[in-house]
């Protein structure tokens, strides 16, 4: 599933019925559509259709049931550079899964889009901070001693900071005119770097338990290197250990990317990311008023619940329970 869901991030040109930043003024802040499959007349049709939505005198939008327009499938986009979709509607009609924000944006084909930066932000910061961990809590564990020490106090140093307002200090002391690259760049380092002090105590703890297997200290009587022995037999021990915690960490960082943009830290506007999709509901007439504009919050749920219970069955793979 989770497999399924990146796939489908990744694929947001195809799915996505508009672009990401495609605006119509005159559906701001529109209602999802409906999607119906019996007209105003009862009468049942295989092919799904929407009615054309149209705005009324109180600001609301009303349907215009006199003309059907049948959702296709495959269909031809009509951007700039015509691309295929896997569904849509002919205009003027218009198709809106999950609403529009206050600029026109289809909702739907932004969260798609916004899914790349804040999953691909999550997953290369759980790369650079378990990089990290793994090396400094492989060194710590393998060579003990005053290495062992001060990286370890280092660690605590980290845990007892709460990462979170950490992470807002410094990305609030950091420039904030800066390109949409520029602060993603920027923005998985920071997460990157907080991170890194769980998973390399965890891992210096598996190190320093392997060293003293028989066969590492058989290794090492036989002229093996240190980095032979790390590579070969010490930390091939940690990869349960590693692999949990990039399924513990990667929602983390999602999350840590979400709220950074949600609070005008991260990517800002026009490019699409979770955070900043989310950021219009810290005005109160969109909140009292827009109920869909609360729909890509609840979307990402799924995103969480299946990297926990990932991070659960590795775990119990790893000490042998029957998953």
């Amino acid at each position: 599933m989770l497999a399924g869901l990146y796939g489908a991030v990744l694929m947001a040109g195809f799915l996505a019925p508009y672009g990401a930043e495609a605006q119509d003024h005159d559906f701001a802040f529109a209602p999802p559509s409906r999607i119906h499959f019996a007209d105003e007349n009862r009468v049942f049709h295989c092919r799904p259709f929407v009615y054309r939505v149209e705005a009324n005198n109180d600001g609301g939008f009303a349907e215009d049931t006199k003309q059907r327009f049948p959702i296709y499938f495959f269909v031809r986009g009509r951007s700039l550079k015509p691309s295929w979709h896997l569904f849509g509607v002919e205009e003027p009609a218009r198709l809106f899964l999950l609403g529009t924000d206050g600029y026109g944006r289809d909702q739907f084909s932004r969260f798609l889009y916004g899914g790349q930066l804040s999953l691909m932000a999550g997953l290369l910061a759980t790369a650079l901070s378990l990089g990290l961990g793994v090396v400094l809590g492989a060194l710590a564990g393998f060579y003990g001693g005053w290495v062992d020490e001060v990286l370890m106090r280092t660690t605590e140093l980290f845990l007892a900071l709460p990462w979170l307002y950490l992470l807002f200090a410094i990305r609030a002391f950091l420039p904030l005119d800066i390109s949409a690259t520029q602060a993603f760049l920027l923005l998985i380092a920071v997460i990157g770097v907080v991170g890194w002090a769980r998973p390399a105590r965890m891992v210096r703890g598996v190190v320093l338990s392997a060293r003293q297997r028989a066969f590492v200290q058989v290794a090492r009587g036989l002229g093996a290197s240190d980095f032979y022995l790390l590579r070969r037999h010490v930390l091939p021990q940690a990869s349960s250990v590693i692999f949990t915690q990039a399924a513990l960490l990667a929602p983390q960082y999602v999350l840590a990317e979400v709220a950074l943009s949600y609070l005008g830290l991260g990517v800002g506007e026009p490019a699409p990311s979770w955070g900043n999709m989310l950021a219009a509901l810290q005005q109160y007439h969109v909140l009292a008023s827009y109920y869909w504009m609360f729909l890509p919050g609840l979307a990402m749920v799924p995103l969480f619940l299946l990297y926990h219970l990932l991070a659960d069955a590795v775990q119990a793979r790893s000490k042998g329970v029957p998953i």
